[in-house]
């Protein structure tokens, strides 16, 4: 029976232990595969073989306090879903790499038109926090939609709240009727404890017998039996305060990725018979006209269809200067119209828009556990266990063996069980790794999960493609050489012959005439030569522009032109002979130029002790002209399973190696390297194959991306020494006798909740 995948939204997780929890109990349900959850993305991806009751798994999650609603669209057969992984992209998807390309051209990035995913998953953000969200009075302290009003108008908020009130009144009332006294912090603990209480059972039940409710439970419960209900009412209190408080900083990660979706505005102006209308951004279909007033949001992927304006791309792609956009340029949705009204035609409904499938790649990202993640998950489930053993321990060897007073040990005991609680712990890993995700998408840097991100840190060797990933992927005209003429001359009759071209080199031409301001006027008989140039004739002179080879065979060029030729040639540069009536009266010469920032991007790998390579399917002159101007060590006239054979070598010299291309025809080398980076602007492929993806094109982006990751790392550390350094203390100071209960659920909660704000510092990193 073939495998199905179903996406669920799940409110009210505020710690790891929660994710755990479910992941446990759904693994339980018949049929069930394997299951995802992430406690910071507030999501559970469920694989099953079809014959399972998916009410069953919905019983299963409400059953144990949270709230589950399915995202909408989201059954599918599991090997569809298999497009988000980069080894299912092994195969080749460009025959050509190893012909020579002088004028490398031929970039489709920008004409994947980000937005056609075929993964139509889970974009129904603001439906699934309404829809099913089933809840079971009393059962969970939790608050199930995010806390997106005061902590005091939440569940959670109103139980702690009445629980503090009832301690409050069980003070006021001992001090008043001391002899009822121990009766009033009895009815104020079980306020609190009922529902921590039947969320023990129930997490018991469904096979997590040692929860943090089922700890609390004990200690509290044990604690009244020896007469200690003041503290046994306090610490309950005190749980329900750590539980708010993790619950306020869990949906402060959460909102960080979320927001994004908030970019995208509400409505569109939308183009209908020749009148515009306002209507409801999710609504619009592909192909629809919407327009867009100067300082509006963008409220659709799209392609321009008339106007030039300067669009603020920041919010999208962290890109700090606005970006000038003309006809046929791609725009994205969330981004802003600076300065006059254009006409958009869009290209991807909703749901599929690139912030919308930012958002969901970065919740599946956070269902993948990192290395450090699993590892610490397996040590929590003999961790816990094995505190349960040392305070029963605690309690009762004491006693029996040495004569210890039973109260004292018992108290003991119960307040080791809280110290040992692992929440601090299992959360150091994923609340970081969370953060760090939503501050790289915030940034234009794209993750697929925690084990890329882990990996990320311990790259020692970058392997880049040239064209399109170090150089701007299309010619430019780098040099104009005049023979009589001035070299405004020789562009306008160059550009002339090209106009109506659509091929790389013409556009090269046209756009530099259009930027320097010549005149093109209108040329007769226009007539291609196939494989040598053009030949037309304006304003009574016949010209031609022709490759050096066919103005040698006219016997045009003297021995100076030729010597010209050869040094641009060994430059890299591809040349274009202008013959003025068959006389030689001058050379354009262009070439795929780095991107503005590759020096510097490569610059600071190197000071990072990051090496370099450049591997392209360019012939070694162009090659070794862009590697000499950048630095960088090169391979050329490679074909695409060369350059996998050259990352299999470096992986067996020892090296962590991170492949960078465009994704669409390095896809052998990026599924041979360690890590696959997709450098693109938004494209379905730059987003779907590799591991990572570079959104905005800049080469320092991937220096960047190695930085967070070693930033996370460092926090991750940070987090397991507060987490166990805490729980250390306490635990001596308890034996010891010097603290007691309350102490002790302030080090379970207190440590979490430092944790998680350690975590969060990462959203607020300048990379």
């Amino acid at each position: 029976m073939a495998e199905s995948e179903t996406r669920y939204r799940v409110g009210g997780m505020d710690c790891a232990a929660c994710a755990t929890k479910i992941d446990t109990a759904v693994r339980r349900v018949a049929g069930v595969a394997d299951v995802s959850v992430s406690m910071m993305a507030g999501t559970m991806t469920v694989r099953h073989d079809g014959s399972s009751d998916l009410k069953a798994i919905e019983k299963k999650v409400t059953g144990l306090g949270y709230s589950v609603a399915p995202l909408a669209g989201t059954t599918a057969p599991a090997h569809t879903q298999g497009s988000r992984h980069r080894h299912d992209h092994g195969h080749d998807h460009r025959d050509h790499a190893g012909h020579d390309h002088d004028h490398a051209g031929h970039n489709h990035e920008g004409h994947a038109h980000a937005g056609h995913s075929h993964d139509h998953a889970s974009h129904d953000h603001d439906r699934s926090h309404g829809h099913g969200e089933r809840e079971i009075e009393g059962l969970h302290g939790h608050d199930y939609a995010p806390m997106t009003g005061p902590w005091w108008q939440s569940r959670k908020g109103r139980l702690t709240i009445l629980s503090g009130a009832a301690l409050v009144a069980a003070y006021a009332v001992g001090h008043l009727v001391p002899a009822i006294a121990s009766y009033a912090f009895i009815i104020a603990m079980l306020i609190g404890l009922v529902p921590i209480a039947r969320r023990a059972i129930v997490a018991a039940f469904s096979g997590t017998p040692f929860s943090i409710e089922m700890l609390m439970t004990i200690a509290a419960v044990g604690a009244v039996i020896i007469n200690a209900g003041e503290e046994a009412a306090t610490v309950v209190f005190l749980f329900l305060v750590g539980e708010l408080l993790e619950g306020v900083a869990a949906g402060k990660a959460r909102e960080s990725i979320q927001s994004l979706t908030a970019l995208v505005p509400k409505t569109a102006l939308l183009e209908d018979n020749g009148q515009t209308r306002e209507v409801p951004a999710e609504s619009l279909s592909v192909g629809a006209i919407i327009m867009v007033r100067p300082g509006d949001r963008i409220s659709a992927d799209g392609i321009i269809i008339s106007g030039e304006s300067a669009i603020d791309e920041a919010p999208v792609t962290g890109e700090s200067t606005p970006v000038r956009k003309g006809v046929d340029a791609v725009v994205f949705a969330g981004t802003v119209n600076g300065d006059a009204v254009l006409r958009v035609r869009v290209t991807a409904a909703a749901a599929d828009n690139t912030i919308a499938r930012v958002v969901k790649l970065v919740e599946e990202a956070q269902e993948s556990k990192a290395p450090t993640e699993r590892f610490i998950d397996r040590f929590s489930r003999y961790y816990t266990p094995g505190v349960v053993v040392v305070a029963a321990l605690v309690a009762v060897v004491p006693p029996l063996l040495f004569a210890g007073p039973w109260g004292e040990w018992v108290y003991k005991g119960l307040a080791i069980l809280l110290i040992g609680c692992p929440c601090a712990l299992v959360i150091s890993t994923p609340a970081a790794i969370a953060a760090s995700l939503s501050a790289g998408a915030r940034r234009g840097l794209l993750m697929k999960g925690g084990a890329v991100l882990e990996t990320l840190g311990k790259v020692t060797m970058v392997a880049f493609d040239k064209t399109g990933t170090l150089t701007e992927g299309r010619p430019q005209v780098t040099d104009i050489i005049a023979f009589g003429l001035s070299e405004a001359q020789v562009l306008s009759r160059a550009a002339v012959l090209e106009q109506g071209s659509s091929h790389p080199l013409a556009l090269a031409i046209l756009n530099r005439a259009k930027a320097d301001g010549v005149p093109v006027p209108p040329a007769f008989e226009l007539e291609a030569l196939p494989g040598k140039g053009v030949s037309g004739k304006v304003g009574g002179e016949t010209l031609d522009l022709l490759s050096p080879p066919a103005a040698r065979e006219r016997g045009t060029l003297g021995a100076e032109q030729d010597a010209r030729i050869t040094a641009l040639n060994d430059e890299g540069k591809s040349v274009s002979v202008l013959l003025v009536n068959g006389v030689a009266a001058g050379l354009i010469a262009m070439r795929d130029e780095p991107r503005e920032d590759a020096e510097a991007g490569l610059a600071a790998l190197k000071s990072a002790g990051v090496k370099a390579l450049m591997l392209t399917g360019d012939n070694k002159r162009t090659a070794a002209a862009v590697a000499g101007m950048l630095g960088i060590d090169w391979r050329g006239e490679m074909m695409p399973e060369d350059k996998q054979r050259v990352v299999g070598e470096l992986k067996r010299q020892g090296f962590i190696v991170a492949k960078v291309g465009d994704g669409i025809n390095d896809a052998p080398a990026l599924a041979a390297a360690d890590i696959g980076i997709a450098m693109g602007g938004g494209t379905d492929v730059a987003l779907e194959t590799a591991d990572a993806a570079v959104l905005h094109g800049r080469v320092g982006d991937v220096a960047r991306m190695i930085e967070l990751s070693k930033r996370t790392m460092r926090n991750i550390l940070q987090n397991i020494i507060i987490a166990l350094g805490l729980k250390a203390v306490f635990l001596v100071t308890t034996i010891a006798g010097i603290t007691g209960l309350w102490l002790a659920i302030l080090a379970d909660t207190g440590a979490t909740v430092l944790v998680t704000i350690n975590a969060l510092r990462l959203l607020r990193i300048k990379i």
